[in-house]
C-alpha cells in the first residue's frame, strides 16, 4: 500500500530504501524535459544535492519562467489543490515546499510502476 512520505528526508530514504532512487531520478529527468526544462541530474547525485539543486531550479523557474513553471506542473501531474494551499508570501519557502510536492508526485509515479509492475 502505498504510504505518501510527510517530508522530502523520509521520501528521500523511503526512495532508497525500497531501490528506486534511481528510477526516481530518471522520472524527474524525463519529466522536466517532457516541459522543455533542461535539466539532467545525474544518478550518481546524493538525495541532499538532488533535494538542494530542485529546489534553486523550482525557485528560479518561479522567478524567471512562471509560465513554464505552471506548464512543469501540469505535466509532473501537481495536484492543483495542494499548490493553492501553499503560502506564496516567501518564494524560497514556496519553491521549497512546491520542490517536495514535485518530488511526491514523482516518487508516487515510481512507486506504482514498480509495485504494478
Amino acid at each position: 500500500m502505498f504510504v505518501a512520505p510527510i517530508n522530502t528526508e523520509s521520501l528521500l530514504a523511503q526512495a532508497q530504501a525500497e531501490v528506486l532512487y534511481l528510477n526516481l531520478i530518471e522520472q524527474i529527468n524525463k519529466d522536466f524535459n517532457l516541459a522543455n526544462e533542461g535539466i539532467d541530474f545525474p544518478l550518481s547525485i546524493s538525495p541532499d544535492e538532488l533535494k538542494i539543486q530542485l529546489h534553486e531550479k523550482i525557485y528560479r523557474m518561479i522567478q524567471y519562467k512562471f509560465a513554464e513553471y505552471l506548464n512543469l506542473l501540469y505535466i509532473i501531474d501537481v495536484s492543483e489543490i495542494e499548490i493553492k494551499k501553499l503560502d506564496g508570501s516567501d518564494l524560497v519557502i514556496l519553491a521549497k515546499e512546491v520542490s517536495f510536492l514535485i518530488l511526491k508526485r514523482e516518487w508516487q509515479k515510481v512507486w506504482f510502476r514498480n509495485y504494478y509492475k
